[in-house]
């Protein structure tokens, strides 16, 4: 991935080259793509399937095929400016995640737009000739079937689509996405999220659901805690991620697997969430965290060698919502017991794997 302006949006990538840009005045932008616009959080599979027939029509055109997502979200900005928190998303990824995501898909560039004031009050119209036109010089456009657009989301496809013929552009509308009957959209996963029910999640992400990033410090409390589950001596280390939104649709204590420091997935368990236990005004400062301890730390790492490392942490099966422990007794404790069942789901699910695998010999 290359950038357009923002470092913050760098992500590299060893097969795909993506180029992410803040806004659309840039000149490395190409001045005509096949484009979808949406929000994108997840990816989920509806996302794919769009993104591969975007990937289709932007070939048959011989375009670049272009993403156009906002940040902050558009739900998000407008909870800020009414001050009203609760209207704001639970939100599945960062944005870093949705660009690995994105990249993953095959998109040629993304477009990243900042919602703000005047963005909000943009009409229908100047939208299609300011940004669609004579920003993006847009051949084609690849809505859902639920897409709005302007001030007010006074735009719809009907709108995009006469504006289209009159103007010389392409529009076309995808329809619902369903999985075993089921709607895929960034709703039905923050609800799954929000339950617990990864299998599903995973569904219709059509993965696992991750989060990755720097490895940053912590308070480095784990070093403290008696290691009475694993045998470890340096007790319950975490390789610790911050989760940029403050309200993520996800929370509670996982079975994770950590890719990025070892040859092999790294199982572990993981507290994703404000650490109720802890000082809200840690050296984090009360920021959602996502805190992971990995039953075997790679030797070669040393002690202090997972901070800086990218990693991409699988959260697997949800064990239980964060609880607040009285003390660091029972802290260990309960994170001790969380270590055991976090090794007797990885035990039940190489069981279930080893029978299947029988049962397809048969």
């Amino acid at each position: 991935m290359t950038k357009g302006k923002s470092p913050k949006l760098e992500h590299k990538s060893p097969t795909i080259a993506m180029k992410v840009f803040r806004g659309f005045h840039h000149p490395e932008l190409v001045p005509a793509c096949a484009l979808t616009i949406g929000n994108f959080d997840g990816v989920h599979r509806g996302h794919q399937a769009m993104l591969a027939l975007l990937r289709s029509e932007a070939a048959h055109r011989g375009v670049p095929c272009c993403v156009m997502t906002f940040e902050p979200h558009p739900r998000d900005y407008f909870a800020k400016a009414l001050q009203k928190p609760e209207l704001a998303p639970a939100r599945i990824a960062s944005l870093r995640e949705k660009l690995r995501e994105l990249e993953r898909c095959g998109v040629d560039q993304v477009v990243v737009m900042p919602f703000n004031a005047e963005l909000a009050r943009q009409s229908p119209e100047d939208f299609i000739q300011k940004v669609l036109l004579q920003g993006l010089g847009t051949r084609y456009v690849l809505v859902g079937d639920d897409f709005c657009f302007g001030a007010k989301r006074a735009g719809d496809y009907a709108m995009l689509d006469k504006a289209g013929q009159r103007l010389g552009f392409d529009v076309a509308r995808m329809n619902t996405y369903e999985v075993h009957g089921l709607r895929v959209s960034s709703s039905a996963v923050r609800e799954a999220l929000g339950q617990g029910r990864m299998n599903d999640v995973a569904a219709l992400l059509g993965r696992p659901y991750s989060i990755s990033g720097h490895v940053v410090h912590g308070r480095k409390l784990g070093r403290d805690l008696a290691a009475t589950a694993q045998g470890a001596g340096d007790g319950f280390r975490t390789l610790n991620l911050r989760f940029s939104h403050s309200k993520p649709a996800a929370s509670g204590i996982f079975v994770v697997e950590v890719h990025g420091l070892a040859d092999q997935p790294l199982k572990g368990v993981a507290n994703l969430g404000v650490r109720p236990s802890l000082d809200p005004n840690d050296v984090n400062g009360g920021r959602v965290l996502l805190e992971t301890h990995a039953f075997d730390w790679p030797a070669a790492l040393g002690a202090e060698g997972g901070y800086g490392k990218i990693i991409r942490v699988d959260l697997l099966h949800k064990l239980h919502d964060e609880l607040k422990y009285d003390g660091l007794d029972a802290l260990t404790k309960g994170i001790a017991k969380d270590c055991d069942d976090a090794q007797a789901w990885f035990a039940s699910r190489h069981g279930e794997t080893s029978r299947q695998t029988t049962r397809d010999r048969i």
